[in-house]
């Protein structure tokens, strides 16, 4: 028997916040929203759904930002799905060094970056291969503010860079005495910059942005709203601008302002390479 009693109208009043605030599907998710939220519970000391739900309506800005980080999923690990950053390394990066030479400035988007293994991997992929006179910027953003406070720390266990080479280890990372911690090094987080972003909310950056990486994040949005994001990646992409999306997640055949890569891998319809 459970600790709590989840009953159908309070998942469906937690469904209807979440989707509201965030855009977040969570009609299939009701043993995630139970085991998300019963820490909540636990940590504000109350005792049913029931409860917290009257808890969250009179205190907002106190709980709200919690309530919200406890539903969103953060699972990530340095270079997931690596054929992405393979094409950033072997196409995307070749490309941007003739086309950008003019303005020699990059700028590449992690919109989901939960903390930090993405754009720490893109910077990873890209450190080096642009001349030092080039302004090079990756933002990060998620909507989480507990997880872009530990991606800012860049501080990692030993479990968590199990995936990397000893030389990735090396040259990016700042190993503790007793070999339990790893942190990244200065001049690589210097690329990166975080900040907090519904991406529901208006978005305060311009753009262009070279290179868009939404992973494992439009699985949680329902038909509209990823029709919605596509587009407005397209509107902030560069002309040679590239999209990559999670292995879970697909591109409807309508969107014809995107051409398929293959492996979810997407670029501007209307650019041609020279």
């Amino acid at each position: 028997m459970k600790e709590f009693a989840l009953s159908d109208t309070d998942f469906k009043a937690i469904s209807e916040k979440v989707y509201k605030a965030c855009g977040i599907v969570l009609s299939h998710k009701r043993e995630m929203v139970y085991s998300r939220l019963a820490r909540r519970i636990r940590a504000t000391g109350l005792s049913s759904f029931e409860e917290y739900l009257s808890y969250l309506e009179d205190n907002p800005e106190a709980e709200f930002s919690s309530f919200i980080n406890a539903i969103t999923t953060n699972l990530t690990s340095f270079f997931r799905e690596s054929h992405h950053f393979d094409y950033l390394q072997n196409e995307v990066i070749p490309l941007l060094l003739k086309h950008n030479q003019q303005s020699k400035r990059v700028r590449i988007w992690s919109a989901g970056c939960s903390t930090g293994e993405e754009p720490y991997t893109i910077a990873m992929t890209i450190a080096g291969q642009f001349p030092k006179s080039w302004d090079v910027k990756i933002l990060a953003t998620d909507l989480d503010s507990n997880v872009l406070d530990r991606a800012r720390r860049g501080e990692y266990t030993a479990s968590n860079v199990t995936g990397l080479s000893d030389s990735h280890l090396k040259q990016f990372f700042l190993k503790s005495n007793d070999g339990t911690l790893f942190k990244v090094k200065p001049e690589l987080q210097q690329m990166v910059h975080f900040k907090r972003l519904n991406l529901l909310e208006p978005w305060p950056m311009k753009g262009p942005f070279d290179v868009v990486f939404c992973r494992n994040v439009l699985i949680y949005f329902d038909k509209d709203t990823k029709d919605w994001l596509f587009q407005g990646y397209y509107n902030i992409l560069a002309r040679h601008g590239h999209l990559f999306i999670g292995h879970s997640e697909s591109m409807g055949k309508e969107h014809v302002e995107y051409k398929s890569l293959g492996k979810t891998m997407y670029r501007k319809a209307n650019y041609e390479a020279f």
